[in-house]
């Protein structure tokens, strides 16, 4: 069969119409990726604009190295139709999706862009997500997601709904394998909430983010109680009383500068180390300053986060759930380069006691640590765990079980440093020689005891204070008498619980060095 194009034409007979020729059809591409990223139209990207946030695209900009984001289905539409969606098809269906470097380092991220539907999630919306979410897992890198959409699209029915479990469903099998950050750029209602629940950790920016599972107008409806988005579940709210938010910050730019910072400290999965970078102060000699920072009575109060910062790589460390729970300190750093996960108890809060959420806060980043090869070291100052009704009545052995639990089953290096007063339980679940650290060393400053020698000498001796002539004086000189037989520096080193009473101003290179060994 001869082609119409090959064949002789007479004089009166038309010429066929001209095909687009490569050039031509480039162009048109590039055309349309241009419109495509333009997004809906300029009042949309105003609107975004108006709402004090950044578009989709900025967003990816700022994430990853420069032009280094690889955007994959682009072009996808939704098949849905009724109530008007047959007539509204526009390019990516509301979130965008690909991979870049951060860093150096392969990263799979999503970002919803609010100016389409509101970043509500349809089904083919899902399945971009779904298919990025398997891509990320399977390529063992680590996953972000720039959140910022209205939840599920009403429009699409139990479709959406189906959507959201398949991201769900992939956010726990990923749990513990790769790296989950979700980054809260906007409202995030309902069970959309519990994809970032489900990650690793949360980041959130003031005044444009916000998570609840029921808004303002139903919580009114229901209780009769009036309440802004911001103060039902907005990033100070989350950052300091819910403990949703790991990180709170003033803008999206900050934000995700410290998401890039974070992921320079994690490995790309778990069966990988995080990357090392060498430090630029070095690990020579001793740091004098470490013998002020800490007082020597245990009674007095100071800044744990002073003492972190002299024993880490260029005193830089990143503090996680920093306005949650204060009286316990979690924090990524490096020591002689390589990544390590801070717990430590922090005597301005609190005196540095465990409680309910202390416990649940430590328990979660040991559990992160040990998933992702991040040697782990436990600074202690506590004097045991909160007392009271309202602690116990709301599970305070349950929560503190779980820190516990946490350390038993933690794999990686693990390392004690007892700076002074460690009682009781807590000085048991705060990574002990008992529990399976495995190197345990003190400060010269320490007092390990089932508790303080004045609470211990009033059980001890109550009949004898009651009987002396002075009680005062005679509960002064058994109180001496208790610390000096029982909690003086080298008691536990002398049975074994304790590796070395060590000069603190060594503190560092002895770290560096330990760690080294168990690495």
């Amino acid at each position: 069969m001869t082609a119409l194009d090959d064949r002789p034409r007479t004089a009166e007979e038309p010429a066929p119409p001209s095909r687009p020729d490569m050039h031509a059809r480039t162009a048109e591409l590039l055309r349309l990726r241009q419109a495509v990223r333009g997004g809906p139209g300029a009042g949309a990207t105003e609107a975004q604009r108006t709402r004090g946030k950044l578009t989709a695209h900025e967003r990816l900009d700022l994430l990853f190295d420069d032009d280094t984001f690889v955007e994959i289905e682009g072009f996808r539409r939704h098949r849905a139709s009724g109530f008007g969606l047959e007539d509204r098809r526009p390019h990516t269906d509301g979130v965008i999706t690909g991979w870049g470097r951060v860093h150096g380092r392969t990263v799979f991220a999503y970002a919803h862009d609010f100016r389409i539907f509101g970043g509500s999630l349809g089904e083919s919306h899902a399945e971009k997500i779904h298919k990025i979410m398997d891509m990320a897992e399977a390529a063992g890198t680590p996953l972000v997601s720039l959140n910022d959409g209205a939840g599920a699209r009403i429009q699409e029915g139990v479709s959406a709904l189906a959507g959201y479990g398949g991201i769900f469903r992939r956010n726990v099998r990923a749990s513990g394998v790769i790296p989950q950050i979700s980054v809260m750029l906007g409202p995030c209602a309902g069970g959309a909430t519990y994809s970032p629940a489900l990650t690793d950790f949360v980041f959130m920016v003031r005044g444009i983010s916000q998570m609840f599972i029921t808004g303002p107008d139903v919580v009114e409806a229901v209780t009769g109680e009036k309440v802004s988005q911001e103060q039902l579940g907005g990033a100070d709210l989350h950052a300091a009383v819910s403990g949703a938010a790991s990180f709170a910050y003033d803008d999206e730019e900050s934000c995700l500068e410290d998401v890039r910072h974070l992921l320079s400290l994690l490995p790309a999965n778990n069966r990988e180390l995080p990357p090392a970078v060498a430090p630029e102060d070095g690990l020579d000699g001793l740091d004098e300053s470490l013998l002020d920072v800490v007082p020597a009575d245990p009674h007095q109060p100071y800044d744990m986060r002073e003492v972190i910062a002299r024993l880490v790589d260029d005193s830089e460390f990143l503090e996680v759930h920093e306005r949650w729970a204060p009286n316990l300190l979690c924090a990524l750093a490096r020591i002689d380069g390589r990544t390590v996960g801070l717990v430590a108890n922090q005597p301005q809060h609190l005196a540095g006691v465990l409680d309910i959420e202390a416990s649940y806060k430590g328990a979660s980043f040991i559990q992160i640590c040990d998933a992702f090869n991040i040697p782990l070291v436990t600074l202690v100052d506590v004097p045991g765990f909160l007392p009271g009704t309202q602690q116990e009545h709301s599970g305070i052995i349950r929560h503190g079980a779980k820190l516990l639990y946490a350390y038993c089953n933690a794999t990686v290096p693990r390392i004690q440093v007892i700076l002074r007063k460690a009682y009781g339980g807590a000085y048991i679940v705060m990574d002990s020689r008992s529990i399976g650290c495995d190197l345990s060393f003190a400060w010269p400053t320490n007092e390990i005891a089932v508790m303080g020698a004045e609470g211990a000498v009033n059980v001890i001796h109550r009949r004898a204070m009651a009987a002396a002539e002075d009680p005062e004086a005679t509960r002064r000189v058994l109180t001496e008498e208790y610390r000096d037989a029982l909690m003086h520096p080298y008691y536990a080193a002398e049975r074994g619980l304790v590796d070395d009473v060590i000069d603190p101003r060594a503190t560092r290179p002895v770290l560096a060095e330990a760690l080294r060994v168990l690495r």
